[in-house]
């Protein structure tokens, strides 16, 4: 069922049951209120009664029948019976009184004075009138035709504004339901509109305020996203295609020149030394690229690492291919207690990966001394800074510099497909952490890796 139909059935269900409720009030107050009323008439009316027939007259058959019928009888259907203490039947008038009924409830007059009830469409008020001695029982009856006709009136409007009502109610759900959804209708018309092609469209995000517009900013938070994702795709496969077609022309230019031109041993292998270097291009994009999906990849175990170790590691291997190059390591603030202070939930050999892509880079594009410093924030998070002073990254470039395949333009003399920082990065997020790059163009590049740890670790000291 549509969001609209579901809303104008509910908008509808509410009111009607509200106006029903009101209704079955205004009902019952008007029963009740007529009720009492006549009751109330009915009481004067035995008080009268017993005044006239039992206190003046003395039930003098005399005086009774010189009261005539029409003087007597102001209600609709009056019935007036009179009882003496023995239950039998002294007076009446009007038709035949419903004897059963008054003597049953004669026996409650015993304790009160008056008592009401009802038989068929006849109300009746029972009174016990005591006078020169002697106790005497005394019940009016009647309809009350005024009161039932007006009640009747009233249940009959009842029942035609209901009906016209509910008219009105659907009409207003459905003109409720329409204006409530028109801004969840307008921002589906903007979403229709925007495709891959046009991922730069955005959705009004109206007032800024209602849930609507929080929608349509959560929408539009998640398009820049995948616009991102999009351009880096495109980006990527740009990168990655003419990083590709490079040294495969260049191998394929070589074997087909080898092939109609070599003539001797010597031309034959300087040939294959130049497709062999080619291969080994290609063998280290491929392998990049691998290394990139694996770290794309969150299913990998983690266990406790020591990020210490990861580090000696990655500076061994860094040592190792560039062995002029010095690494300076310095600790910064540490725990008071040391026993598992540098263990981190993760891979060991994604960390140790990550590290040794930041080192290689600050060895690589850098001819001085290359300063690790490792030690924990005030949050007590693990911090790692690699602090270099090379060639720098251009600000405008900052920003794309984490995209697979991309270099810098001062950069790309060096050998390299762009790869290392991109890996980084995302095996640096599926650990939870962060990594934040500081360049100038000149004066060197600083890149800061924050790892969490476990919260249950020491404070932290202030001394190195």
């Amino acid at each position: 069922m549509l969001i609209r139909n579901k809303l104008i059935l509910r908008f509808m269900l509410l009111v009607v049951a509200i106006q029903l409720c009101f209704s079955a009030f205004i009902y019952y107050f008007n029963a009740v209120s007529r009720q009492q009323k006549y009751y109330h008439r009915l009481e004067a009316k035995a008080q009268l009664m017993a005044s006239l027939l039992i206190r003046r007259a003395n039930l003098r058959d005399e005086m009774l029948r010189s009261f005539r019928r029409k003087d007597m009888m102001t209600m609709h259907d009056e019935r007036i019976s009179i009882y003496d203490v023995r239950r039998r039947l002294l007076y009446h008038i009007g038709d035949a009184p419903a004897l059963a009924s008054n003597v049953l409830y004669s026996k409650v007059l015993d304790k009160e004075k008056f008592v009401r009830f009802e038989e068929g469409k006849l109300e009746t008020v029972g009174l016990r009138y005591p006078h020169a001695g002697q106790t005497y029982f005394l019940f009016v009856s009647g309809y009350d035709q005024f009161g039932n006709q007006q009640f009747r009136k009233l249940l009959l409007l009842l029942v035609v504004g209901n009906v016209g009502s509910l008219v009105l109610i659907i009409v207003a759900g459905w003109y409720f339901a329409d204006e409530s959804l028109k801004p969840i209708a307008r921002v589906i018309r903007q979403v229709e509109r925007i495709t891959a092609s046009n991922l730069s469209l955005r959705v009004d995000e109206g007032n800024q305020q209602d849930e609507i517009a929080r929608l349509a900013i959560t929408f539009n938070k998640m398009l820049s996203g995948v616009e991102q994702a999009f351009e880096s795709q495109k980006s990527f496969l740009s990168h990655a295609s003419h990083e590709l077609r490079t040294p495969l022309t260049n191998l394929l230019g070589t074997l087909e020149t080898s092939q109609a031109y070599d003539t001797d041993l010597s031309e034959t292998k300087q040939s294959i030394g130049s497709a062999v270097e080619e291969i080994k291009r290609l063998v280290a994009l491929t392998n990049g690229l691998l290394a990139l999906a694996k770290a794309d990849d969150t299913s990998f175990k983690r266990q406790p690492v020591r990020l210490d170790e990861c580090l000696t590691q990655a500076m061994g291997y860094c040592e190792t291919k560039y062995p002029g190059r010095t690494l300076k390591l310095e600790f910064g603030p540490l725990p008071k207690e040391l026993d598992d202070a540098f263990t981190v939930q993760g891979n060991a050999h994604l960390l140790t990966t990550a590290l040794f892509n930041i080192l290689e880079n600050a060895c690589k594009y850098s001819q001085d001394a290359v300063t690790v410093q490792f030690g924990y924030a005030k949050d007590s998070a693990l911090i790692i800074k690699v602090i270099d002073n090379g060639i720098g990254i251009a600000l405008q470039e900052q920003q794309r510099i984490l995209e697979p395949l991309y270099r810098g333009e001062n950069g790309k003399s060096m050998p390299g497909y762009g790869l290392g920082l991109a890996i980084t990065y995302k095996i640096i997020q599926r650990h939870g952490g962060q990594l934040h790059l500081a360049s100038r163009v000149g004066e060197g590049t600083t890149v800061t890796v924050r790892l969490p740890v476990p919260r249950n670790r020491m404070t932290v000291s202030d001394k190195a």
